[in-house]
């Protein structure tokens, strides 16, 4: 726990405590689906919501995926995640089929408390979010990226750079694995300003209610 909180690699691991890559492996998988089960916080107060999209370079891509023309942007062959972050400090995000209404409206008026004032850019999902309870205040990144006034999706912003910079450091993971690793990213995010003694303490209060038989 002391080296997955460090953020050291399996290989760095496996050196320093003389198991096996395999079994290092197991130990953080299982670190990351415990904290991809931590709970969920229902934000209030002023939050942003923003959707990116994540994916590996094409040169560390599969030949069968390099093979598909990709594009930039929304329209893209990469996994779409969807994030909210409080103003106060902390991030939520989930990897979504789409970024269509039916998908990201039920997942803001699941985490954030209504009469919340949510910030957005201008995509045509979040047109909906006013009619749900909330101040929705836009943001057109055509024009500017803050309106002066509190209205912008920096924060968010600035979490989808460091998970991508994050991700690009481990040379690309699978898809499938994408959860957990976002799990991981969410919970370093959320623990940046705790002592690394704090970190572990809470992991292992995560892993105390970590009820699935998992052998490492």
């Amino acid at each position: 726990m002391h080296g997955f909180v460090l953020g050291l690699s399996s290989n760095r691991l496996a050196e320093e405590t003389g198991l096996q890559k395999t079994r290092i492996l197991r130990a953080l998988t299982c670190l990351r689906s415990v904290v991809l089960r931590e709970p969920d916080e229902v934000f209030s107060g002023i939050v942003e919501v923003d959707e990116t999209y994540v994916g590996g370079q094409r040169r560390n891509q599969r030949k069968a995926r390099r093979a598909v023309p990709s594009k930039h942007g929304r329209g893209t062959s990469k996994t779409p995640v969807f994030g909210i972050l409080c103003r106060e400090g902390k991030v939520w995000a989930e990897v979504v089929p789409n970024i269509q209404a039916e998908t990201l409206l039920p997942l803001i008026t699941k985490q954030v408390l209504a009469g919340s004032t949510v910030c957005s850019d201008t995509l045509v999902s979040y047109t909906g979010v006013a009619a749900k309870g909330y101040v929705h205040r836009l943001v057109d990144h055509h024009a500017t990226y803050s309106d002066g006034k509190g209205t912008h999706i920096n924060g968010l912003e600035g979490f989808w750079g460091y998970l991508k910079r994050s991700l690009a450091s481990r040379g690309g993971i699978r898809r499938e694995k994408l959860p957990l690793f976002l799990a991981e990213y969410v919970w370093r995010y959320n623990h940046r300003k705790q002592s690394i003694s704090m970190q572990i303490s809470d992991l292992m209060k995560l892993l105390g209610t970590y009820r699935e038989k998992v052998t490492i």
